[in-house]
């Protein structure tokens, strides 16, 4: 057996040490032989510190697990069997001004919803699209496994206009909610299943089964009395109104607050804003801390400060996601897969979030048919939204922007729009290359 090759661009990112502990706990069904851990040069000093505690976590696990590192990804790409993606385009200063400049207007500032989440998408879309054609050249048969955010719209970016169609997009959300009831129910995860179906961080629960046993309605009526716990680190727990939960009837996952709760964590945003504290700020001093643990030479295993970070379990679960292409498990995982019918009322080729039957030739969505019209109408929008973003990342025209901006629910304004596209367009400048007809022009 000649084992695996995998290659994870972004590898100097915090979360690494994840993505090699779910490799070495699954070593024996998936021989990884080689880990290209590839960034630029800005990264250069987190990659190498990420590498090293890698090949200490590989030593002291005992497994043949080669770490290597690299600055070019063509030197890392020939011959990759799986290529995951883990990249932050401008780093996390990018992200901050993605959540202060709409906070400083009094909109929603988040990396992956509104308008942090829209720059976001056209900082990365065509990163994603030139790693497409790298590997389209160097590993044709590679699978792309993207968990960069907003991992949806990069998806569907690189299956709608990319040269790899072997393209998968992961999200922690579905994962969390899984252990979160899994908690609730006081069951183990392995005997909980829930059907997902809607978008990237606009995914909904529509059933839950317990050892087989459908166990929904329990479900929602605990939701709704406020026993869920946390699901993810990055967005606050705010409890719903029971009513509201009932009324829904089927079970949302926690970006939803974004839109059922706009004002209340708009409020809470706010706060954090004047005090220097949005998310992406605590996250840098979080990655700070994280990074000064991995360059203890004792530490040979995943600390578990890491899973404060609001993406934890991003990796493993793209861990356990290779291993079921790999060994053609025919098991079933929530996925960002190509909607092919799954859903009623997307188009065909958008990326979807749905639970899935994974197999060696990929992803076999499960078909959900049309999502309850509660949760219609708002994933519909944002369908619309995530489409023309992609349109607008590729193409650069600012007018397909402005459209992309005015159409998510949390701007929906023209003018708004103009005014935070045109300031943050500006901030971007340097990450923007496919804008600059628009920038001559100013």
């Amino acid at each position: 057996m000649k084992g695996l090759k995998i290659v994870t661009i972004g590898g100097g990112s915090s979360y690494t040490p994840e993505i090699v502990e779910g490799f070495i706990k699954r070593y024996d069904e998936l021989p990884v032989r080689e880990l290209w851990l590839v960034d630029i040069p800005e990264g250069k000093d987190k990659l190498d510190t990420v590498a090293g505690l890698a090949r200490r976590m590989v030593r002291e696990a005992g497994v043949p697990i080669g770490i290597h590192t690299t600055l070019d990804r063509r030197e890392a790409l020939p011959d990759a069997d799986f290529v995951t993606t883990q990249l932050r385009v401008g780093l996390l200063d990018a992200r901050i001004r993605d959540e202060r400049i709409p906070l400083s207007h009094g909109y929603i500032g988040q990396e992956t919803n509104g308008a942090g989440g829209f720059l976001k998408a056209l900082r990365t879309i065509p990163v994603i699209l030139d790693i497409d054609r790298d590997m389209a050249e160097l590993c044709p048969q590679a699978w792309l496994i993207n968990f960069t955010n907003p991992s949806g719209m990069v998806t569907e970016a690189v299956a709608r206009y990319g040269k790899n169609k072997k393209v998968i997009g992961l999200c922690n959300v579905p994962i969390g909610m899984e252990m979160a009831i899994a908690k609730l129910l006081e069951i183990d995860q392995s005997r909980l299943r829930i059907d997902f179906a809607g978008l990237n961080h606009m995914v909904f629960g529509l059933h839950v089964y317990a050892d087989g046993v459908d166990v929904t309605r329990k479900v929602i009526e605990r939701i709704a009395s406020g026993e869920l716990g946390e699901v993810v680190k990055n967005i606050i727990n705010i409890k719903w109104i029971p009513e509201f939960i009932t009324g829904l009837d089927i079970i949302p996952c926690p970006y939803h607050r974004y839109y059922f709760k706009k004002d209340e964590m708009l409020a809470t945003e706010l706060e954090e804003f004047t005090k220097g504290e949005t998310r992406a700020e605590l996250v840098k001093q979080l990655e700070n801390q994280l990074f000064e643990l991995y360059k203890d030479p004792e530490l040979k295993t995943k600390p578990p400060q890491l899973e404060k970070r609001g993406g934890a379990y991003y990796s493993d679960a793209a861990c356990r996601l290779i291993s079921s292409i790999y060994n053609d498990k025919h098991d079933i995982q929530p996925v960002d897969t190509v909607n092919r019918g799954a859903i009623s009322g997307i188009a065909s080729d958008s990326i979807v979030e749905v639970s899935s039957v994974i197999t060696k030739s990929g992803p076999k969505p499960l078909t959900m048919g049309e999502l309850p019209v509660q949760a219609n109408g708002l994933v519909q929008q944002i369908k619309s939204f995530e489409r023309v973003t992609i349109d607008a990342a590729v193409s650069g025209d600012y007018s397909t922007a402005l459209l992309a901006l005015t159409i998510n629910p949390l701007i929906a304004s023209d003018t708004a729009a103009k005014l935070l596209l045109d300031e943050m367009l500006e901030a971007n400048k340097d990450y923007l290359p496919q804008f600059k007809d628009y920038f001559a022009n100013k």
